[in-house]
């Protein structure tokens, strides 16, 4: 599964092979999460409140992007990487 960012410790990761809706996955520790891009819900999963917060601000100002490497994923494509939250 290709790494599009890490930050602070979390690593955003894209599948090829997903279901829908849109989304990634962020790992942090021990802990596991799938956001939806398109309405920056957790979908499945959680992490600490703090690093949570950390990925749904990230994701926010990336939202285009996120969207452009799903596109990239279907196609069977390698995602882009995504520039990581400072």
């Amino acid at each position: 599964m290709p790494t599009i960012s890490q930050f602070f410790g979390i690593i955003i990761q894209m599948f090829w092979n997903e279901h829908a809706p849109p989304h990634f996955h962020c790992k942090y520790g021990d802990h596991e999460a799938i956001v939806n891009i398109r309405t920056l819900e957790v979908a499945e999963g959680k992490l600490p409140r703090r690093a949570m917060n950390l990925v749904l601000d990230w994701a926010e100002l990336h939202q285009a992007e996120l969207l452009e490497d799903w596109e990239l994923c279907e196609a069977k494509q390698q995602p882009k990487p995504i520039a990581p939250l400072e």
